[in-house]
């Protein structure tokens, strides 16, 4: 086995050389020419430039806290969870909606390049471990059926797959609803309200819930999608989200 292993790496060289010789294949964020074509479609490079959410961050829904003050003045969370505490008890990203995080979600989602839900769902279970400790299943946030076959995968359901706990469809769209991105925050929560409804013949009485999406801007999706849920009888409706557009605290 020792043996086997330079020989592996020797090949992997010589493939990614020849991929990038003869296809010239790029990177799916950047889009400067891949160096190791076999390690996926996105480069090293942009993946190290993700710039993670770390603390002090909301206690509540993960948006990072200007300093480590604040956490004694106003018990660890965020100004909007304190005046309007969401319906999600707990959320975590992987890092803000911008820089190469928001190139490699684009990716993802709109370049068909399914294959990034593996990686990012990595980097999910490691910013994640408080949100799925104790969990029962994982929900993707669902799309409607329009919308899904116009886009041929639910890029929700993807990363749900890889985070290691059972993944449940338990939510449906009712409606086909407006892009959120497309609409001023003020309408982003009466866009979805009433857009969701529990799947059929699927019971989360008394379970812990596990939210999953690729962008949270509002949390007003996420805000939609708890309701349904804690009505059906759900314990405690928690999230994990790749990016999100945090709130910068002053």
């Amino acid at each position: 086995m020792g043996e086997a292993a330079p020989v592996r790496a020797a090949l992997k060289w010589a493939v990614d050389g020849a991929l990038a010789v003869l296809l010239a294949p790029a990177c799916a964020a950047c889009h400067e020419p891949l160096e190791e074509p076999t390690r996926g479609p996105v480069c090293a490079r942009c993946w190290a430039a993700i710039v993670p959410i770390t603390p002090p961050c909301c206690r509540t829904c993960g948006d990072p806290l200007p300093s480590w003050r604040i956490i004694s003045v106003a018990e660890s969370r965020c100004a909007r969870c304190r005046r309007k505490p969401p319906l999600v008890s707990l959320a975590r990203a992987v890092g803000p909606y911008e820089g190469a995080l928001r190139a490699i979600v684009h990716a993802f989602k709109y370049g068909a390049r399914s294959t990034l839900a593996r990686p990012l769902a990595a980097r999910l279970r490691a910013c994640g471990e408080e949100v799925l400790a104790g969990a029962d299943m994982v929900v993707p946030i669902p799309l409607h059926r329009s919308r899904q076959r116009q886009r041929g995968f639910n890029q929700a359901a993807e990363i749900a797959r890889y985070l290691g706990a059972p993944t449940v469809a338990a939510l449906r769209r009712t409606r086909r609803t407006p892009s959120q991105a497309d609409l001023p925050a003020s309408r982003r929560h009466a866009n979805v309200r009433g857009a969701f409804e529990p799947a059929p013949a699927v019971i989360v009485t008394d379970l812990v819930v596990v939210l999953v999406d690729d962008v949270s801007t509002t949390g007003a999706t996420l805000n939609a999608c708890a309701e349904v849920l804690l009505r059906a009888g759900a314990r405690e409706v928690r999230a994990l989200i790749v990016a999100r557009a945090v709130t910068r605290t002053p």
